[in-house]
């Protein structure tokens, strides 16, 4: 099994944010480099036979300008296509539109680097009261799966384990770890430290459905 304390620090989060034409979007950076080659990376992110395999079943079209949809979660557009390097489509769910980028760098030793930006206008109540970890931390887990499904070992979580792991102490404590490095995050971008480990805390308690300290 990935050991959960090294996949967390793995990763690697950033808060920003961006100015769009309506108006400043917050910004959530989350990255990690994997043992595999550009070319493996990019086919399972975008390769709708095995997008299920380490995330969720994926429907449409996933090219240029074609509309996906991922089950029981978002839809959208790709925007922007840039093979093997970097994709761009919108997320598209509850009403609500916010954009995802994702740019493939290769590394030393056949490695690659990914990264993910997503790019949302958040009302201000909702970033007061859970911050960036409310997206963050279901990225954390989505980039659990993709380590899991890129080791090919089946030392990882698959996505037919998942609901069974994130409800077990190692799931709980991943939650809370990333979480946790979500408010640094948020810190380290300007944040109050109280008002963030108290948005850390309900993001904790919403991703795990324990009470808030």
């Amino acid at each position: 099994m990935i050991e959960a304390t090294s996949q967390v620090n793995a990763i690697r989060r950033q808060v920003g944010t961006r100015t769009l034409e309506a108006g400043e979007a917050r910004v959530m950076t989350i990255g990690q480099t994997y043992d595999a080659p550009l070319e493996d990376v990019w086919d399972a992110c975008t390769n709708p036979d095995r997008i299920p395999r380490w995330f969720l079943p994926v429907s449409g079209d996933l090219r240029l300008h074609g509309k996906y949809q991922l089950e029981g979660n978002a839809g959208g557009t790709v925007e922007r296509c840039d093979p093997p390097r970097s994709f761009a489509a919108t997320w598209e769910m509850g009403g609500e539109v916010s954009w995802i980028e994702v740019t493939l760098t290769p590394v030393e030793d056949g490695r690659t680097r990914f990264q993910l930006e997503h790019i949302s206008h958040v009302a201000q109540e909702f970033w007061d009261l859970y911050g960036p970890g409310a997206v963050g931390v279901g990225w954390d887990l989505g980039l659990l799966g993709l380590a899991s499904h890129l080791a090919g070992d089946g030392s990882g979580v698959t996505p037919e384990q998942s609901a069974a792991w994130t409800a077990s102490p190692e799931g709980r404590d991943y939650i809370l770890r990333s979480s946790e490095a979500w408010r640094e995050a948020s810190v380290a971008a300007g944040t109050d430290e109280a008002a963030a480990r108290a948005a850390a805390e309900r993001t904790t308690a919403f991703y795990t459905g324990e009470p808030a300290a």
